[in-house]
């Protein structure tokens, strides 16, 4: 990504509202398009339909209430809770701004339990029939955990007095760890649907066809959009015939990918990138949803087990281009590295298996996709507000859009405004303020006060509950996902141990800054921790994360970044602490260099970023 540099110029950037026509009469020209993606809607006010446990009641509202504990997610890349609140304002928004389509890129659900997909349903006919927004889906690995129905459960939501409530889809599924805890709650809910289910619960939101969309295919449709009827499309619908063998037993595995042209000339192309590859069971029972990976690399897998994916992308492309579609791509996954091309650097530092590595893209995935026409894919699953350009010598070229979480720092969605066939708005919109986001305050005083009474080692920071707005909400998150699980899983110990020891002056002097330079900076409060932190929230929102760090901030970092980069590259031994400080200033200078990600132009015919 750090070659895009090459190519930025500045550009102010207008944000164009659509006007309050329908979304089907809209021209390319004024399209506006959000992206809200990893949504993680756990349903806080849902009911089981199969018991009556209503989870605890809230002395705030007085209403019963669904909610994960505190701790629970404080110590998850994600908040269970709160980001209810932050989908309804993020809709709230969208709705102000006559945004007609909304796209989400998948882990729209917790975990794909039935209760959250009903609660999920629910909100988005409620929206589109208030303001006429149509909605297009696709998956992620939280929606669909496993590619059939799965029993599951949590053994973290928040019950009676603060103290931890198990819920299970079957008895038996969990062992008890001290006489005092709460009976478990037994519900189907709570169990983690497969494809068969979500279709039939979401399958208005694109899965399906509609009568008013001008086209709809998948990648096993036999009809092209010459001799295209509404009928062969529903009769080509149903999952028995969206279905493909997955390598290496062949079990067939049902795959959501299509694509539709819910308005003139726009196609969105949406792109199922679950892949579950099987363990060696399933080859004697394929039914078994155990007997199947987690579908969370993405598409390093497509590119090794859902080969026929690139062939139909392929040809979708190329009748995009014959018939002068505007064509959109979008999944759950990045097609693009997205840390800044700093993703070698950090194994080295880190681990190959740390900082979610794992996930990375292999630059094949770009080059293939690229190869077959895609230009423009918006993606989540990383939690991360980021842009990914690569251009090749054959003159094709790719852009990877990354949304930002509504359930992580820094919480917001994207704005898609396409002005022509070639030229592409991207617009980045923080949700700051979401009204109720202190609604369930209360309940969290009680959890805290009961971790407390027993001496729980893992209480977390109270001054969480201080937070002024979302915003800082999420920061407060994210620091202490920091604190209590990042800092103990991912870093070597010594250059951990070596950061959380220093002060800003003590870094300034392991960088080799004269103490003459040092008098010139106007904050010398920061720690090594700070540093850290501040790492993780560029890691996390990108330039987004410029305002909360702060220009002076960022100036020293920049200054300790370059001084000590020069002063290492003259050691003719450096040691094995100094060596993991450049690594980290190298990854910190990438995380400051990349490409442009709050609001920007693309072109298309250039594969080019303009901020």
């Amino acid at each position: 990504m750090n070659y895009c540099k090459k190519v930025i110029v500045g550009l102010t950037i207008v944000l164009t509202v659509v006007s309050c026509t329908s979304v089907r009469e809209l021209t390319p020209k004024s399209t506006q398009v959000a992206f809200l993606s990893d949504v993680h809607l756990l349903d806080i006010y849902g009911t089981f339909s199969d018991s009556d446990y209503k989870g605890v009641q809230n002395p705030y509202d007085g209403k019963y209430t669904l909610a994960r504990t505190m701790k629970s997610q404080l110590q998850s890349t994600r908040l269970f809770n709160e980001n209810y609140f932050a989908f309804i304002a993020a809709l709230d928004d969208v709705a102000k701004r006559n945004i007609k389509t909304v796209l989400l890129p998948g882990d729209f659900s917790d975990d794909g339990q039935p209760i959250n997909i009903r609660g999920l349903k629910k909100i988005l006919n409620e929206y589109s029939n208030k303001y006429g927004i149509h909605f297009i889906i696709t998956t992620g690995n939280h929606d669909v955990a496993k590619p059939f129905l799965t029993d599951s459960g949590k053994t973290d939501f928040l019950g009676e007095g603060g103290k931890n409530q198990v819920i299970m889809s079957k008895a038996g599924m969990y062992v008890p760890k001290s006489s005092d805890e709460l009976p478990a709650v037994i519900t189907k809910d709570i169990g983690t649907m497969g494809y068969a289910e979500v279709l039939q619960e979401l399958g208005d939101f694109g899965f399906f066809p509609k009568k008013t969309d001008l086209y709809w295919e998948t990648p096993f449709t036999s009809y092209n959009p010459d001799n295209y009827t509404f009928e062969k499309a529903l009769e080509q619908s149903t999952i028995e015939k969206r279905t493909y063998a997955i390598p290496p037993y062949n079990s067939q595995i049902p795959d959501l990918s299509y694509l539709v042209e819910a308005q003139k000339d726009v196609w969105f192309l949406a792109i199922d990138g679950n892949v579950y590859v099987p363990k060696e069971e399933a080859k004697e029972h394929p039914k078994n949803p155990l007997n199947y990976n987690s579908a969370n690399i993405g598409y390093n897998q497509v590119l090794t087990h859902k080969k026929h994916l690139i062939a139909w992308v392929t040809k979708v492309v190329q009748e995009a281009k014959k018939r002068g579609k505007t064509l959109v791509a979008f999944s759950h996954y990045p097609m693009i590295e997205f840390n800044d091309g700093a993703s070698a650097m950090m194994k080295a530092l880190f681990g190959e298996d740390k900082m979610q590595l794992h996930r990375v893209p292999s630059e094949e995935v770009a080059q293939i996709f690229a190869e077959a026409g895609v230009q423009l894919h918006f993606a989540g699953h990383m939690h991360i507000n980021d842009t990914g350009i690569r251009k090749y010598k054959n003159g094709k070229g790719l852009v990877n859009i990354q949304i930002p979480s509504l359930a992580a720092y820094i919480p917001g969605y994207k704005i898609l405004t396409i002005q022509s066939k070639n030229k592409m708005q991207i617009s980045t919109v923080a949700i700051d303020s979401v009204p109720g986001f202190k609604t369930l305050f209360p309940l969290y005083e009680q959890e805290y006060a009961y971790l407390k009474s027993t001496g729980n080692p893992d209480i977390w920071d109270k001054g969480i509950l201080e937070a002024k707005n979302y915003h800082e909400f999420t920061n407060w998150h994210l620091k202490e996902l920091v604190r209590t699980r990042f800092l103990k899983k991912d870093w070597p110990e010594d250059f951990k141990d070596f950061l959380l020891k220093s002060t800003a002056k003590d870094l300034y002097a392991f960088a080799n800054i004269s103490h003459s330079n040092q008098q010139k900076f106007k904050d010398k409060s920061w720690t090594g921790f700070d540093l850290i932190f501040d790492f993780y929230r560029l890691y996390s929102a990108d330039e987004l994360a410029l305002k909360d760090i702060g220009e002076e901030r960022i100036r020293q970092y920049k200054i300790i970044i370059d001084s000590y980069s020069n002063h290492y590259k003259k050691k003719p031994r450096p040691t094995v602490l100094e060596t993991s400080f450049y690594e980290f200033c190298s990854i910190f200078k990438s995380f400051l260099n990349g490409a442009p990600s709050d609001n920007f132009i693309i072109n298309l015919n250039r594969n080019t970023i303009h901020n």
